[in-house]
This record gives structure tokens, C-alpha cells and sequence, in this order.
């Protein structure tokens, strides 16, 4: 299947260019304390090592300001600013070196505060994401959302924003649409993906532990990158961040959007195994450093690891090499 990409504007995050013929990017964000600089530098770090190519952190007061600063410095990966409720936070961030913003359209909405905020931003170039949850769309008081309705709501309260931050004149511009449920997320974007050229940063938001939060993820982005929808990505998961950066590498890489290492194929085994296959199988995905083509671009074989007289072979004949025993 080739994936016919969707056409969107680019924009450029610290160096990350999003959008258009550019690669789907991998994000995730910062679980540490943001006042504590040490363990927020050393947990980016990590991701970096990872393959995380931008990371968000959380600015949850104006005491952040100050350690975002000292926290630009001893990076290499660009930071987004993860801004709610006061719009004067995204300005502190912005004052600290930040690389981007996330706004939240139902907590940070009154149009002098967003023009604030657009103003330093397009003072700086810095990129700003629409970034609208389901749990944050805001309704007359009283009014309960229902199900069929909510990415709908989510698409209007999206779009009502950009139009706000359009007449602002500014279209450095990215959108997510997130939700817990994988059928209102895929809706959402989809119905998205007809009203603008922005480019998408795609996730399911709340997606639960590694294993439901894993299939969740996968399901609800994969999906929508098969369509050709979405730009960028994180995958949410309740736990270590890194798990994320490798759960989003493999949904990109098992599409073939992108090429990272080894490509896996390995019996699930049965009853005419005799040898350790999964162990064998799990040695060869974790082998470490990035395989580079001939252009210096990160490639990766295919490999075949397989245990059976009956199917191995012909498992093998769709990879780069192959790894037998029996």
C-alpha cells in the first residue's frame, strides 16, 4: 500500500520541519518536574536517545520561566511550551527561549490574551499548536456533550480559533484534536483534515498503561497516518516516556513511513520449535545504533527470524537476511 500524504503547510519547530513532504515526527513529553533542572535535562536526554526529535514540557506556573531558560541551554531537541489557563505563561516561555507553544483553545480563549501571546510569538518565528482535548471544550453552563457530537465540537472550537489567531495575521500554525476514544479521534481529524491545510500533530490523548494505551495509540494514529493524515506524533502512554518514543518509531516504521533498524518478521512459534526464537527474535530488535543507506538517511533490514521446516523459508524470502535454526 502506498500512503498518499495529506498536502499541508510546513512549518519549523527549533529546526523540526513539520508539515508538507517533511518525515512524521516523533514527540513525547517531559514526566519530571519542570523546576527540577536536572532531572527534566536528563529525562530529555534520554529521549533524545530514544529518537524523540521534540519534546513538550509543562509550564504550570510563572516559576517555570526561569528553569525553562536554564533548561534551553543544555538541550539538543526542540521544546515545546505546554501552556494552560494563563495566557501569561506562554509569554514567560517565550522569554525563556522556548521553541513553540501549545494552546489549549478551552482554558486559554479571551481574544486579547490570545493576541498577546501570537504577538511574541511571531516576534520570536515560533510555531503555536491549536491543541484541543476533549475534556477541555467548552459548553453553555448546563450543557452536557453527547458522544455522537463531541468531534464536531472539537472541530468548531478548533477552527474558531484559528480563525481568531488568522486574523491576528499568523499561520505558523499546527492542530491537534485529542480524545480518549480511538472512533471520536479518527473522526475528528478526518472531518479536520476537510476544513484546513495546517498540519497535524496526532495522538489519543489518555490512552492508558504501556500495554491498552500501546494498542490504543496505535490504532487511533496508525489509522490516520494509513490515510495520509498527520504530521507528527505522540504516542501517550501512563509511564516512562521513553516507551512512547519506541511505540511511535514502530507505528511509523510498521506503515514503512520511516526506517529506524531492524525490521523484525519472526515465527510466533508452535509446537515444531526447537530452539529460543523469541530470545533470538528480541536480541535482533534490540541491537543497538541507528543502520544508516548509502545516503547516510537511517535505514534498517528486514530480518527473518524463524524456527519452522513449513513457513520459515517462505518468511525469510521477504527479508534482507535470515536468520534460521533448527
Amino acid at each position: 500500500m502506498r500512503i498518499i500524504r495529506r498536502k499541508t503547510r510546513t512549518i519549523n519547530l527549533g529546526g523540526v520541519k513539520i508539515g508538507g513532504a517533511s518525515p512524521v515526527s516523533i514527540q513525547s513529553m517531559t514526566k519530571t518536574d519542570t523546576l527540577d533542572v536536572a532531572a527534566t535535562v536528563a529525562q530529555i536526554k534520554e529521549l533524545e536517545r530514544a529518537g524523540c526529535e521534540i519534546v513538550r514540557t509543562a509550564v504550570k506556573d510563572a516559576s517555570c520561566s526561569e528553569a525553562l531558560a536554564k533548561i534551553m541551554k543544555k538541550i539538543n531537541i526542540p521544546l515545546e511550551a505546554d501552556i494552560h489557563f494563563d495566557y501569561r505563561l506562554a509569554l514567560k516561555a517565550i522569554d525563556a527561549g522556548v521553541d513553540g507553544i501549545r494552546l489549549n483553545p478551552g482554558n486559554v480563549y479571551k481574544k486579547e490574551e490570545v493576541a498577546a501571546v501570537i504577538k511574541a510569538a511571531k516576534k520570536r518565528r515560533l510555531p503555536v499548536r491549536v491543541g484541543v482535548n476533549s475534556g477541555s471544550v467548552r459548553l453553555p453552563e448546563g450543557r452536557k456533550i453527547k458522544k455522537d457530537e463531541l468531534p464536531r465540537l472539537m472541530v468548531k472550537a478548533a477552527l474558531d480559533y484559528l480563525r481568531l489567531i488568522e486574523s491576528l495575521d499568523f499561520r505558523d500554525l499546527m492542530v491537534s484534536l485529542k480524545c480518549s476514544d480511538v472512533p471520536q479521534t479518527i473522526d475528528a481529524y478526518r472531518l479536520m483534515a476537510k476544513k484546513c491545510d495546517y498540519p497535524f500533530h496526532l495522538g489519543v490523548t489518555a490512552a492508558g498503561p504501556e500495554l491498552s494505551g500501546t494498542v490504543k495509540s496505535a490504532l487511533g494514529i496508525g489509522i490516520l497516518l494509513a490515510e495520509g493524515i498527520g504530521d507528527t506524533i505522540r504516542v501517550s502512554l501512563t509511564g516512562d516516556p521513553v516507551d512512547e518514543v519506541v511505540v511511535g518509531k514502530q507505528i511509523i516504521q510498521g506503515l514503512g513511513l520511516r526506517r529506524f533498524g531492524p525490521e523484525v518478521l519472526s515465527c510466533p512459534t508452535c509446537g515444531r520449535t526447537e530452539v529460543d526464537i523469541t530470545g533470538t527474535a528480541n536480541k535482533v530488535e534490540e541491537a543497538p545504533g541507528r543502520i544508516k543507506d548509502e545516503k547516510g538517511k537511517p535505514a534498517g533490514p528486514r530480518v527473518a527470524v524463524s524456527g519452522c521446516v513449513v513457513n520459515g523459508a517462505g518468511e525469510a524470502k521477504e527479508a534482507d537476511l535470515g536468520i534460521a535454526a533448527g
